[in-house]
């Protein structure tokens, strides 16, 4: 009996040790271009979940740019009193997060549609900044139209100091200004990763974890996805919980293509990352 217990002991210890994500982000800055305004409720969800990642992750500060509804041109899939809607929970996904995770006091979340203006030269302004030492990684989580925009608007002898993550062709192809070969024409830096949605998509009993632990700052992050789950313009978000975007944020605060970040990532290791933040600071 003894022995059986010594072994159940070691391997919750091992699982443990294997849970616990290690940080290890590579050098340079980072910028988040989401859509949400598009008939996919994810990126409610995938939102929430970056900014707490940067965060927890302690990396807050290295967030230049955010982004959001950058569908620039509404699809007949979502009304136009819709796809108001989105806007205003994309952005209260922003903000909310952001103020209750604290860290971000400097950073003004954009509605690319909206502010399409100052979006692109914002964005433009984080490419110009860029060097060797000090790169851009942008993270595609939506339509690439605000990407190329703002390449287009910026030097091009900074282009080989932006590096573009990306996980979904869905994203890649969906632009309505630019192909997804006119955005790597300008000579950037294509990295990319398996589609996130196959362990960032589950179903909603993966997240009660979330909506029944006792800190407010991890109950909004579940609250922010069950919102995107009851939406009622798409019928595939349906008893789903979907960060899956999320899944590039993962990958670049775990090391990204320099260190071997998390090609991979799943709702354990997001768990991980925000329980370890969470737990330290109370």
């Amino acid at each position: 009996m003894k022995r059986i217990l010594l072994i159940l002991i070691a391997i919750a210890l091992l699982h443990s040790a294997n849970a616990q994500v290690k940080i290890n982000a590579p050098n340079g800055r980072v910028a988040i271009i989401a859509d949400g305004n598009s008939p996919d409720p994810d990126d409610l969800g995938g939102t929430a979940i970056s900014i707490a990642l940067l965060r927890a992750a302690g990396l807050e500060d290295r967030l230049v740019h955010y982004s959001h509804s950058c569908d620039l041109i509404r699809v007949d899939r979502i009304s136009e009193a819709a796809e108001r809607e989105r806007h205003a929970l994309m952005q209260t996904s922003c903000d909310v997060t952001a103020r209750r995770w604290g860290g971000y006091e400097k950073l003004k979340f954009l509605d690319a549609k909206w502010e399409l203006e100052e979006t692109i030269n914002d964005l433009r302004d984080a490419i110009n900044a860029s060097t060797e030492d000090n790169p851009l990684w942008i993270i595609e989580a939506g339509e690439p139209d605000i990407i190329g925009f703002a390449l287009e608007a910026s030097k091009k002898e900074k282009h080989k100091y932006v590096k573009l993550v990306t996980h979904h062709p869905a994203n890649d192809e969906a632009g309505d200004f630019y192909k997804w070969e006119e955005i790597l024409a300008f000579g950037i830096e294509e990295v990319r990763i398996p589609d996130q949605n196959v362990d960032l998509k589950v179903y909603l009993d993966k997240w009660h974890w979330a909506r029944d632990y006792t800190d407010p700052r991890i109950q909004w992050l579940w609250l922010v996805g069950k919102i995107a789950e009851v939406d009622d313009v798409v019928e595939f978000q349906k008893g789903k919980w979907d960060c899956s975007d999320a899944g590039m944020v993962l990958y670049w605060i775990t090391g990204a293509n320099v260190y071997g970040g998390l090609k991979t990532g799943t709702v354990e290791d997001v768990k991980s990352v925000l329980l370890n933040y969470v737990e330290n600071d109370k």
